[in-house]
């Protein structure tokens, strides 16, 4: 299993930052690059604990489908989705908000497993990580200028 932690400052509330975490239209919207959509399950507006979503999108130039569970959720301060069915063989992503004087630090926590067992370390460390590295990077940036700005008016009612 490899793991990927990325911390985000967010001048904004913590509040802000969780829910807009949590809204499957910002999520759609800060991954357009891959085309993601909600396709099952909670398709728009704010999915919560035990609730399901299955996202289509292209990675890697393949259409993937991959379904997530709201496992764990404490707000505003955590939540956790993990894959119930997709392409890897493992997936795990633990969401902390942190209250600081200047606003709010998220830092999410990423465990995966290729989904090729045999060539999986090599795939995992050489492309994966780097893949979903950059991947989280762009979302938190999105999720960030967002909190920052009047535009989650947008996605919170106020």
């Amino acid at each position: 299993m490899v793991s990927i932690v990325e911390h985000t400052s967010i001048h904004a509330p913590i509040e802000r930052c969780f829910y807009l975490s949590l809204n499957i239209d910002l999520h759609q919207e800060s991954t357009a690059r891959t085309q993601e959509r909600a396709v099952a399950g909670v398709t728009t507006g704010f999915i919560g604990h035990g609730e399901r979503v299955t996202w289509r999108g292209r990675h890697f130039g393949i259409m993937l489908r991959h379904t997530s569970e709201i496992t764990a959720y404490e707000a505003p301060a955590f939540f956790e989705d993990v894959m119930v069915s997709g392409v890897f063989r493992s997936f795990r992503h633990r969401h902390n908000f942190y209250a600081e004087a200047n606003g709010t630090v998220m830092e999410d926590r990423v465990g995966f497993a290729a989904p090729v067992p045999l060539l999986g370390r090599m795939i995992e460390v050489l492309v994966l990580k780097r893949y979903l590295s950059n991947f989280l990077h762009e979302r938190n940036a999105f999720i960030k200028r967002v909190a920052e700005s009047e535009e989650w008016r947008k996605y919170l009612p106020d």
